[in-house]
């Protein structure tokens, strides 16, 4: 085998299916490697896009993503996207092509040091070393998907991609597992938390990364009587529907105000695989930290908050720790805050993106995968999106990027054809991804596309409005996205008020091919919503 054939085994072997990107020369002997081993080879439109669909892909069979990049400007355009899931936590493996580095030395054209570029946005870089190819590959895939998972990036150079390599040793790619929380001070934080009358639960990213966290997570909290948070990422590690969720929260002030006075009223708050890095700056030091148990997979640097008893360790086996009998006294606090919470977003005035929300998610299938894109958009649906299972919502929630939704959306269905799929999008953001509708068009899937069509950066313009400045740079004109979805082999649907979206929605649904919703709503229609 030559080194593109041992890392294409090593991929399928770590149950890699799918690879996205865009070729080049200095690639091409990695691409027919990983179609010979199994994985097929996706052509997208951008390497930005290519990231976020392997994101995707990553969410539906919890595989690597694979990203695959020429040298030059196809791994300098993928640096957004790593940048992303480095923040994001997804185990990403990086593959770029490299020019030799002897040719490098007196050959310039498209060369700059990848690795270089990519450090501070990857957990490791490495260049394929001759003759030990099977020891690098199995390395980059342990490191990308242990705790907190994370981009690894490996240059492959030319020469060495087409170099037979030795017998490869059988793969070592098992990830260990995090180990109980143990110490004197253990004794003490059960003790604190068998005597809380008013616990609450703030649930983050770590929990879906750990085998059965969810269904831990929902038991203890039945068995306890405890009301339960989460961020946007853990949307859905407690089912939304379930009396005791409190939802998702993290970036909506009007949503805030009702949220955070559970916690500021808690006697205990169990901090389980929280990272605070999806949320706003109105979450830093949100509770006395001397009421705080924290299980979490990466020690504190952040300095978001502080727990006076935090362990890094399995979330399921701090919970365990802590099990005993007592159930939580916060009598109607709970319903009361949740009703709250639902009367945020029942819609209001005669017409806007609340009133579309509102239709749509009403008729989406149980199991849908949807995602969204960065703005006001994702803020509002992110409250009104009720998740029954853990990562039904997909997004850019730390680094909060445009230009994720589509191609997320797209990279689950491709590696999951079973669920819908739909993405939640803004104007600016659709337009920033516009050609990737011929990738879906290519792929054949019928996904759908749900576009917010008010011609403004809205979160933007309402920050500016706030600050009293002037209004620049945050305007555009109409684009006809009905129209272009036709161009692009689709079918559309046009939604101009009341009662139109949950049909429109219906309708998408049974299509054989893309759809796309295109939602006109008033300037400034967020006003209030958010």
């Amino acid at each position: 085998m030559n080194a593109a054939d041992v890392i294409a085994q090593r991929l399928y072997a770590a149950g890699v299916r799918y690879a996205f990107g865009i070729p080049g020369g200095e690639v091409l002997t990695l691409i027919d490697a990983l179609e010979r081993a199994g994985i097929r080879f996706v052509l997208t439109k951008h390497e930005n896009a290519a990231g976020f669909m392997a994101e995707g892909a990553w969410h539906a069979t919890g595989a690597p993503a694979v990203l695959v990049a020429t040298v030059g400007p196809g791994i300098a355009n993928a640096f957004n996207v790593v940048a992303n899931a480095e923040q994001d936590r997804v185990p990403m493996i990086v593959l770029s092509g490299m020019v030799d580095p002897a040719e490098a030395l007196s050959y310039t054209h498209q060369v700059f040091d990848h690795g270089a570029a990519f450090a501070r946005v990857c957990k490791a870089s490495f260049v394929a070393p001759h003759g030990a190819v099977d020891v690098l590959a199995d390395k980059a895939i342990r490191i990308a998907m242990s705790p907190r998972k994370g981009p690894v990036h490996i240059d492959l150079p030319i020469a060495i991609a087409d170099a037979d390599q030795p017998e490869a040793r059988a793969p070592r790619i098992a990830v260990e597992g995090l180990t109980a929380p143990h110490g004197e001070a253990l004794a003490a934080a059960r003790a604190k938390f068998l005597a809380a009358k008013r616990p609450v639960i703030m649930a983050g990213l770590d929990v879906l990364e750990e085998p059965g966290g969810p269904a831990t997570v929902q038991t203890f909290a039945e068995q306890h009587q405890i009301p339960v948070v989460t961020t946007y990422k853990g949307k859905g590690i407690l089912p939304e529907d379930h009396p005791l969720s409190l939802g998702g929260h993290g970036l909506s002030p009007k949503a805030d105000k009702i949220i955070l006075p559970i916690f500021e009223d808690a006697d205990c708050i169990l901090s389980l695989g929280y990272d605070p890095i999806e949320m706003r700056a109105g979450w830093r030091d949100p509770w006395d930290p001397s009421k705080v148990i924290e299980f979490t997979h990466a020690p504190n640097t952040h300095d978001m908050h502080f727990a006076e008893a935090a362990w890094v360790c399995s979330i399921t086996g701090g919970l365990d720790a802590l099990a005993g009998a007592g159930t939580s006294e916060w009598g109607a606090r709970p319903a009361e805050t949740r009703q709250a919470l639902l009367d945020t977003i029942s819609p209001i005035g005669d017409w806007g993106p609340d009133h579309a929300m509102s239709e749509i998610t009403k008729v989406l299938p149980a199991n849908t995968l949807s995602s969204v894109d960065s703005g006001a958009h994702r803020i509002l649906l992110s409250q009104h999106l009720f998740c029954r299972q853990p990562r039904a919502l997909v997004q850019s929630t730390a680094l909060c990027t445009m230009g994720c939704a589509l191609p997320l959306a797209l990279g689950h269905k491709v590696a999951d054809p079973s669920r819908p799929a739909v993405c939640f999008i803004g104007d600016a953001c659709l337009e920033m991804t516009i050609g990737e509708l011929a990738t879906v068009r290519d792929i054949g899937l019928p996904i759908v596309i749900v576009v917010f069509v008010d011609s403004s950066l809205s979160l933007i313009e309402l920050k500016q409005r706030r600050s009293g400045m002037q209004n620049a740079g945050v305007d555009f004109l109409r684009t006809d996205f009905a129209a272009m979805a036709r161009l692009y082999g689709g079918n559309a649907i046009t939604v101009k008020g009341p009662g139109e979206a949950g049909p429109a929605m219906q309708e998408a649904l049974t299509g054989d091919r893309f759809t796309l919703i295109e939602v006109e709503i008033p300037r400034r229609a967020y006003d209030g919503l958010i």
